[in-house]
């Protein structure tokens, strides 16, 4: 009988916030994005409440229109070795473009983010969306490479970093001190690897992590992303906003990976939510309008305009339908911006509305604890997610649902008490990686 794992919980740490005017809110640290102390309560209260795995997402462009997050915030790799010292259980994972990195180079540095967090490190393998990037690698706009090659190149370089993470055998470090042998010689492999947009020989100087290999997230929901989560990611995630089209989502990325060969299972399906909770419905609908109240119609512009490549909307009239921009948006976050001009042709909706709705997006997980954890379970138990990332807009969000939606999901059973093990894959039940093979 097939057995369903327990729901899986982790934490965006997003400094001042997601949206472009949470640093506005009393609640909120304004320098939450460079403090220490900010990103250790986080990771601290995540582990109090017996979560997976915490999350560091990145970019690598900026402009003067970026969201306050994004313009003073720590390398993820940096912050994330800092807090393995402060934490004892709970996964540390970040985000590391394939577009903009170096395979050999990523790949030590999360053996070493695992080593230093003794098996908690995972890697969110992220295709560089914003084609301006370029000019910050000796590259030009021009060079950035197409929605489909960048998927290619995503693919060659997770093959890479598996073949890397596969250089030592688990007891090929003898350390023999009265024979002077400090390692088994058949037990390093290297790996020779020459393909389409990288050469790398190999082996990785660092040993073999206790979990096998640093877990694979993945984050996307085009269809390339789609069909390159279902080939390589132990954990995928998305924002879908209702039941149905995250249960659309859940069932593609299943089937992909059943007909790639892989068990279903060991693809954990992950969404984002941004719950709100109040001691009752209308004490959470005033702080949903406490937070969109902080966002000007002109930072609302400037929010969506990141996703269609930086593109200028405060040119259009914002009670005009939605404008007609072509093909812009197709070359950077493409499911975001496909879905923005679908939503709004069929809902007639203007500009206005479009920018509104995505700079303070309207969570349905939203009302008391037990509301929030009836959902998170409908959702769970009806194939929607088997976990959630939650990205909290305040930082009392994330106390509130640890004190007390948490709590509630264990009395149901669906959720943890105590941690399974020791590392981010025994407590994802995902299995071991097995030693050595060949990539050619």
């Amino acid at each position: 009988m097939h057995v369903r794992k327990k729901l899986k919980l982790g934490t965006m740490i997003h400094g001042v916030g997601e949206k472009i005017s949470d640093w506005r809110h009393p609640a909120m640290p304004s320098d939450a994005s460079i403090s220490f102390e900010f990103y250790k309560q986080q990771a601290q209260t995540s582990e109090r409440g017996k979560f997976d795995f915490v999350f560091i997402a990145d970019a690598l462009y900026i402009n003067e229109k970026s969201n306050p997050h994004y313009l003073n915030r720590f390398e993820p790799l940096t912050i994330l070795s800092a807090l393995a010292a402060v934490t004892a259980h709970i996964g540390l994972v970040g985000t590391l473009s394939t577009t903009y990195s170096e395979p050999f180079s990523a790949a030590r540095q999360f053996a070493s983010l695992d080593m230093l967090s003794n098996g908690r490190a995972g890697w969110n393998a992220v295709t560089s969306g914003l084609e301006k990037a370029a000019l910050n690698f000796s590259k030009e706009v021009k060079d950035h490479p197409s929605h489909a090659a960048r998927y290619r190149m995503a693919a060659e370089f997770v093959k890479i970093m598996k073949g890397l993470w596969n250089s030592w055998e688990e007891d090929a470090f003898i350390r023999n001190k009265e024979t002077g042998q400090f390692f088994e010689p058949t037990k390093l492999h290297t790996l020779n690897y020459e393909g389409e947009f990288f050469s790398v020989r190999g082996p990785l100087n660092i040993g073999r992590s206790v979990q096998g290999q640093p877990v694979i997230f993945q984050a996307g929901s085009s269809k390339a992303g789609i069909a390159f989560s279902a080939q390589e990611a132990d954990a995928v995630f998305a924002i879908m906003p209702t039941l149905e089209e995250a249960q659309r989502y859940y069932k593609d990325v299943k089937e992909q990976a059943t007909a790639l060969g892989r068990n279903p299972d060991d693809v954990m399906v992950l969404q984002g939510i941004s719950p709100i909770i109040g001691n009752t419905e209308e004490e959470a609908e005033r702080k949903f309008s406490e937070l969109a109240s902080l966002v000007t119609i002109e930072q609302a512009l400037a929010f969506l305009g990141r996703l269609f490549e930086h593109h200028d909307f405060s040119q259009y009239p914002l009670d005009a339908p939605f404008p007609d921009i072509g093909s812009i948006g197709q070359n950077s976050f493409r499911s975001d911006t496909d879905r923005i001009k679908i939503e709004a042709r069929r809902q007639n909706l203007t500009l206005r509305q479009v920018a509104s709705r995505e700079a303070t997006p309207r969570t349905p997980f939203m009302g008391t604890a037990r509301q929030v954890a009836h959902l998170i379970e409908a959702w769970y138990e009806q194939n929607g997610a088997d976990g959630f990332m939650l990205i909290p807009n305040l930082p009392s969000e994330l106390e509130a649902f640890v004190d007390e939606v948490v709590p509630i999901l264990q009395k149901r059973g669906i959720f943890r008490t105590n941690y399974e093990g020791t590392t981010l894959r025994k407590n994802l039940e995902l299995p071991y990686v097995e030693n050595y093979h060949s990539l050619n």
